[in-house]
């Protein structure tokens, strides 16, 4: 069970802020029933109610400090989805983007940036799909690097960079 205060990923809403953990009462509601109260970082103004233990949304607390460290210097390390064929692609960025996975959100990226730059070399343009991916994918890990790092989202792909950087070296 999460603390009032804590940071959790929540299914499509991405990072929230525990702000009550709490009965409701709102017709269509079981009655003692506790309800996480959680309040989206980067949805300014949104409230999401969840039933404690419900288990129907994906529900993770944020990555620690030392993980998100972690992850970051791994990314080069992390395997692309080479998978030819655009459905079954498709198919598994929804799967990595589902999964609440950052180290698949890494996945993500990576393959579409690596297929855009194959395509642009080709002469042709990023596929819709593999753009729509890559910016969902970079979305969700920004945030959650954000919280994890105490960092501005805006400030993630350059820390990122720099890291991958200095590991080159």
């Amino acid at each position: 069970m999460f603390e009032r205060g804590d940071y959790v990923v929540y299914g499509t809403k991405g990072v929230c802020r525990v702000g009550e953990i709490t009965e409701l009462d709102m017709k269509g509601t079981d009655e003692g029933r506790l309800y996480y109260v959680l309040h989206p970082c980067f949805q300014k103004g949104s409230t999401v109610f969840t039933p404690v233990g419900s288990g129907k949304t994906l529900m993770r607390a944020v990555m620690s400090r030392e993980e998100a460290e972690a992850l970051v210097d791994n990314i080069l390390e992390i395997e692309a989805l080479w998978e030819k064929n655009d459905k079954e692609r498709e198919r598994q960025y929804k799967e990595a983007i589902k999964s609440g996975d950052p180290r698949e959100w890494v996945r993500i990226i990576k393959t579409s940036y690596l297929r855009g730059q194959e395509r642009l070399a080709q002469g042709k343009k990023a596929t819709t799909i593999d753009e729509r991916f890559f910016h969902e994918a970079e979305e969700r890990l920004y945030e959650e690097l954000s919280v994890a790092l105490e960092k501005p989202k805006e400030t993630i792909r350059a820390y990122i960079s720099e890291r991958i950087e200095l590991q080159k070296m």
